[in-house]
């Protein structure tokens, strides 16, 4: 009896992750030198945009795979590829980690916020622009720009549904502390005070600590960060979805460089790009978060890929399942096509996915967790 119950607890994850994949709000990317991919019935085809971006970018299409609009967190375009009324002069930085990220506003089908960080903690901080998809005949505009939350903040920036599955908690991190932030995003806007939690290491000194992703589980119950400077680190934490709390951090030391991060659809792996400091020394690192304790899970690292660029960036859940590895300055992105599997059976293919004429940096597009809007009963 106890083993049909975890045979139907993996079923109900397996057709979570499915569910997740069908949907369409992430099928179209937009990142690096021109470079884009559209996602259709799960199969990627390569394509190019507007956007320009050494590092962050964020895309948004509706339920059915339409693209909406996209960004550098500096300039925005529509679904047309043009520059939107009053598209241009965010406050975001093209070399920020996370630059961007496009969340739709709870209880509405029309108004968007995209939230913006600086780059390596500069005066900019963290920041929030408003969207009108109404507006220009359906195109969308601008109604108000960067509307200031906190400064100065690291170049951190995700979000996760709250567990009432309308609203939203914004992610962010502090500068020259240990406080993660979460802003509360409801019908009602973006909350002037975050839920602070004091917790993991100090995020600060030279502003280059700044720099690496911060992202969710699947589930949303937990987080990893990149710490990246010449002797970095990974986080994994826990986080409460009802609550806005973050707890129960687990570091991962002794990785120079890290910069990307991502769980594996199943939520049982997570996967950290290290640069080393060195040419042609760019690895991905996968830990098993299965493996019990925080020393188990820092003893289960395992060296899975190396690639044949120099650089390593963001990891990024494509809606077919598999892992997208931007290599800096590269006309390929790498791919881990089997992201739930322990250690090299995740099978890590350095020039798995062809750009055409576009390459990619350091980026791909920051998407937030439980993106699917909710039924509306």
């Amino acid at each position: 009896m106890i083993r049909f119950k975890h045979i139907a607890a993996a079923a109900l994850i397996t057709f979570s992750s499915f569910s997740a994949f069908a949907q369409g709000e992430k099928n179209n990317w937009y990142f690096g030198k021109g470079a884009g991919i559209i996602f259709e019935n799960g199969t990627p085809t390569a394509t190019s945009s507007r956007l320009f971006t050494e590092e962050g970018s964020s895309s948004l299409s509706d339920k059915d795979g339409n693209l909406l609009l996209y960004t550098n967190g500096i300039t925005v375009w529509n679904r047309e590829h043009k520059v939107m009324p009053n598209g241009n002069g965010l406050m975001g930085g093209k070399s920020s980690t996370q630059s961007a990220l496009i969340l739709p506003k709870p209880g509405s089908e029309t108004i968007y916020y995209i939230f913006t960080t600086d780059i390596q903690a500069q005066s900019n901080g963290l920041r929030y622009s408003v969207v009108d998809m109404s507006k220009d005949n359906g195109n969308g505009d601008i109604v108000t720009r960067n509307n200031f939350v906190i400064a100065p903040a690291t170049e951190k920036l995700t979000a996760v549904r709250h567990s009432n599955g309308r609203d939203w908690w914004v992610l962010a991190h502090r500068w020259n502390s240990n406080g993660y932030m979460a802003y509360l995003v409801d019908a009602e806007g973006v909350a002037t005070q975050p839920v602070m939690s004091m917790v993991g290491i100090v995020h600060g000194g030279p502003n280059r600590k700044a720099i690496g992703y911060l992202v969710p589980s699947p589930d949303g119950t937990r987080l990893a960060a990149a710490l990246w400077n010449d002797d970095s680190s990974f986080e994994i934490l826990k986080f409460d979805r009802s609550t806005g709390k973050i707890s129960d951090p687990v570091h991962l030391k002794g990785f120079s460089q890290a910069y990307g991060v991502a769980f594996s659809p199943d939520g049982s792996k997570v996967y950290g790009t290290v640069n080393n400091g060195e040419m042609n020394k760019a690895q991905i690192v996968q830990f098993d978060l299965r493996a019990g304790s925080a020393d188990a899970i820092a003893k289960s690292a395992v060296v899975v890929g190396t690639s044949g660029s120099p650089s390593l960036g963001a990891l990024q859940v494509g809606p077919d399942g598999k892992i997208y590895v931007a290599r800096k300055d590269n006309y390929y992105l790498g791919v881990i096509n089997k992201p739930n599997a322990t250690g090299k059976a995740s099978e890590y293919v350095d020039n798995g996915f062809h750009l055409g004429k576009q390459k990619s940096d350091l980026g791909l597009p920051n998407f937030p967790q439980g993106l699917s809007r909710p039924r509306i009963n």
